[in-house]
């Protein structure tokens, strides 16, 4: 599973929220994450996000999936910003991160695309009066939900591919060819949108 997550329905009361609700306590979340200065207080964010994923029935195997993909790049992050402003100042910055990103993780979880972008769509009509088309933001962040999704998919059959091949675990293996198909179904995308005259 990607770091964004695919919709999961358990029928929690999380679940039932209406997606503004919840990106709005996604934003709230997030702008308290950046008033912490303790690692307690860090240390209290993640125990309430624990909380919203148990009242959210989410499988503990899925919210592992959620973290494991960020562990090494949150754990260089630790070691760097503690040489840089010491052990207290590192936690609460990396943790704060992780807390976040597993945070948006959840929202997407429990959130259907749809009713996400229907969300945004709706928040974005103020900025029509500054030449910002709403229904563009909606398919940019469908798009982005989207091709997340696609990457994942795209990673785990160059994985499976190499795996088949007997080949050993060569970043360069992976890389190229997951690249080489990113940037095909990139180019397929676009000359859909074209054909559906959304160009510029």
């Amino acid at each position: 599973m990607s770091m964004l997550a695919i919709y999961l329905p358990t029928g929690s009361v999380v679940h039932r929220l209406p997606a503004g609700v919840k990106l709005g306590g996604l934003v709230a979340g997030c702008v308290a994450l950046l008033l912490v200065r303790q690692p307690w207080q860090t240390a209290a964010a993640g125990v309430v996000l624990a909380a919203l994923y148990a009242l959210a029935r989410i499988p503990w195997r899925t919210a592992w999936s959620q973290a494991r993909p960020m562990l090494v790049f949150a754990a260089v992050l630790l070691v760097f910003q503690w040489v840089v402003v010491g052990w207290e100042r590192a936690v609460v910055i990396v943790g704060g991160l992780v807390v976040a990103v597993l945070l948006a993780g959840l929202v997407t979880l429990t959130t259907r695309t749809v009713d996400l972008v229907d969300a945004i769509v709706w928040a974005s009509r103020p900025l029509a009066r500054v030449g910002v088309d709403p229904e563009r933001v909606g398919l940019l962040l469908a798009l982005g939900i989207r091709s997340v999704a696609v990457v994942a998919d795209l990673a785990r059959e160059v994985r499976q591919a190499q795996l088949a091949r007997g080949g050993q675990r060569s970043a360069v293996a992976f890389v190229v060819p997951l690249v080489n198909r990113t940037l095909r179904h990139a180019d397929r995308l676009a000359d859909a949108l074209v054909a559906r005259g959304v160009d510029d």
